[in-house]
């Protein structure tokens, strides 16, 4: 990117006279003048020839770079700042490094720094929200379509708004007239202007707007009144054609309000929210044409450039002071281009979580100076370079937005964007949870099927449990939740042919193996208390089934677990009663399992022992408390098959 026409800062070129200063003097008088490409010559002259380079020079040096949109050598320098200066580079640097990185796809980098800058600030858990958030989106398919558009220039072409009958007007550097010749010094191209085209009509070649009134200076961002009968633009503050400078020598920018017809734009005046001290730019109308919101670097702001809203009257005119958005929506970055649709606050950003560059993002308008927390709006809207002034139409599916990322005709280019009929039509999320102790089961895996897809997606839970995936439409999709030394768990989602509402909170429950088998030995058993029967009966006891459920439970969740049953007595009686006795209650057993759905194939024998493995010393003729023999009256549950590592 070499344009910076979007910023709202613009200089007065003034003649300065250089002779006898240093040149870092030199260097600096052509930084205050936003010469930046001078400057880099000068300052990378002192930075390559110095071991210990002056943060001054530092600064200066990776800003210059980053005001042309040359974000790699910015990179490289605000990379040495943060050496030498730690976390004291200040957060307005911080983001810049960050947003540099991110354009040289350092994503991993970037998120060090940032982690690390605000790790012990409230700050961070917007930022990790945000990033969740965004990483959810890039995991997702994009719901939108988009097209470059065949009337770019190679020049810079930017902030769309809406007009007549589907046509739209924009910023633009092709062919403008130069002020007396000369050239905006930022950039090296010409003022802007203002044009009108009808994007669907490819043969429709972009003509000036309201050109009876245009400047010779800046004339930019645009908002038209639903009515098509006011105008708000922007531009420079000048007089008798000669633009007007403050006492520091600059020309700020300013919003006017003016009344359309036929095209051309008549009654123009400034609005009371101006001021030659600092700049307004960027208008934009709510949808009820009520409130007007703007970009401004006013004083007292949170960064470096900020969105104030204020309420106007019902001939356009403001009727109350500028109202920050607050630290919500601003931050020490840059916040700029909003646009209003439907309660629906969009806009561009460098300081919110992002992946380079200003990226898009919206918030809602919840009530009076209430906004929700910003969202990135992932890709295809957003790239690792400059993304902003995005419209869209009140039906959410539809409009245009700017960018300067690869592959496009000139600096910034506009693009158009549309819905495409979902694929996917319902996001389902929730939680795993251990059904034992309702404890998190995190990265447990999570795998979609549906009979006319098979295989969709296979996906983890997050570090606390958690899972989110969209679901195709018309589909019976199965969900299955497994992970190893678990049960597996399955899930049935219906979706229907249109979208629905998000699904969420739906909790899943895994049982963990480890919790309902026991080791003896070399052998695993299922857990159980003693199973009693009445004294000389097999049949199954009330006490009994209480027990045997725990086998049940064990092998629904498990359903590759095998068994064989083993019953045991205790050594009084005859050695043949007792075995036939044992042998009658494992038989008994085994029925009340198949009867309760398990399939007889798991259950390998049912087999009674009598007394012939006692675990203790009570055998025949030995004299034992009743406790004693207790523990030899047992029934075991031996796994002899388990696949537990796999689903």
């Amino acid at each position: 990117m070499k344009i910076k026409l979007r910023y709202i800062y613009i200089m007065l070129c003034a003649c300065m006279v250089m002779q006898g200063q240093t040149k870092e003097s030199r260097a600096d008088e052509f930084f205050k003048n936003f010469k930046f490409n001078k400057a880099i010559e000068l300052y990378a002259e002192i930075a390559n020839k110095n071991r210990r380079i002056d943060d001054h020079v530092l600064q200066n040096l990776a800003d210059s770079y980053f005001n042309i949109g040359d974000y790699t050598n910015a990179e490289k320098w605000y990379s040495k700042l943060y050496v030498q200066k730690g976390n004291e580079i200040g957060e307005n640097n911080m983001i810049k490094l960050v947003q540099c990185l991110k354009a040289s796809h350092n994503q991993e980098r970037a998120d060090e720094v940032l982690l690390d800058y605000y790790k012990d600030e409230g700050r961070l858990q917007m930022i990790l929200a945000q990033r969740q958030h965004l990483d959810s989106l890039l995991l997702t398919n994009a719901r939108f379509q988009m097209d470059t558009l065949g009337f770019n220039s190679p020049k810079s072409d930017f902030s769309p708004a809406f007009y007549r009958d589907g046509s739209i007007v924009f910023s633009s550097t092709r062919d403008s007239i130069t002020a007396g010749g000369k050239i905006y010094p930022w950039n090296n191209q010409p003022y802007l202007d203002l044009f009108m085209t009808v994007p669907q009509d490819l043969g429709f070649v972009p003509e000036k707007f309201a050109a009876n009134r245009m400047s010779d200076f800046h004339d930019a961002s645009v908002t038209v009144t639903k009515d098509m009968s006011r105008i708000y633009l922007t531009r420079n503050y000048y007089k008798k054609g000669k633009l007007q400078a403050n006492n520091d020598g600059l020309s700020n920018m300013q919003i006017v309000m003016g009344n359309l017809y036929n095209g051309d734009i008549e009654d123009i005046q400034s609005l009371s929210i101006n001021d030659k001290d600092y700049s307004c730019g960027h208008p934009a109308l709510s949808s009820n044409g009520k409130k007007l919101y703007f970009t401004s670097n006013m004083p007292g702001g949170y960064g470096g450039s900020d969105i104030y809203v204020v309420s106007l009257d019902s001939d356009g005119t403001v009727v109350s002071p500028p109202k920050n958005l607050g630290p919500a929506i601003n931050t020490k970055g840059r916040e700029m281009f909003p646009y209003v649709v439907n309660d629906v606050l969009y806009f561009s950003s460098d300081g919110h979580y992002g992946l380079g560059g200003l990226d898009l993002f919206k918030s809602k308008i919840i009530a009076k100076d209430e906004y929700s927390l910003p969202v990135n709006m992932g890709k295809p809207f957003n790239s690792n370079m400059d993304d902003f002034s995005l419209i869209i139409n009140e039906d959410f599916d539809s409009g245009y937005f700017a960018s300067n990322r690869m592959g496009g005709v000139g600096d910034d280019d506009i693009y158009a964007f549309k819905k495409i009929d979902p694929t996917h039509c319902l996001v389902y999320s929730g939680q795993v949870l251990n059904k034992i102790t309702n404890e998190p089961v995190p990265f447990a895996n999570v795998e979609v099927k549906n009979p006319t897809d098979g295989l969709i997606e296979i996906l983890l839970t997050d570090e606390r449990g958690f899972y989110e995936i969209e679901l195709p439409c018309n589909r019976d999709n199965k969900m299955v939740f497994f992970k190893e030394r678990f049960s597996k768990q399955q899930v049935s989602v219906i979706t229907t042919d249109k979208p629905q509402p998000p699904s969420t909170d739906n909790l899943v429950y895994l049982t963990p193996y480890d919790d309902i088998i026991e080791k003896d030995g070399a052998v695993e058993k299922i857990k159980v208390d003693p199973i009693y029967f009445d004294y000389d009966k097999s049949n199954i006891t009330a006490r009994a089934e209480i027990e045997l459920k725990k086998v049940l439970f064990a092998m629904q969740q498990f359903p590759d677990i095998r068994i064989k049953i083993e019953s045991h007595t205790d050594s009084r009686g005859s050695d043949s009663y007792n075995l036939r006795l044992s042998d009658d209650r494992a038989k008994s057993t085994r029925k009340y399992l198949i009867a309760q759905g398990i399939a007889q194939y798991r259950i390998l024998s049912a087999t009674g022992y009598g007394e012939t493995m006692l675990i203790n010393e009570c055998s025949n003729g030995v004299k034992c408390s009743e406790q004693e023999h207790l523990v030899n009256r047992r029934s075991d549950f031996i796994v002899l098959k388990e696949n537990i590592v796999s689903k």
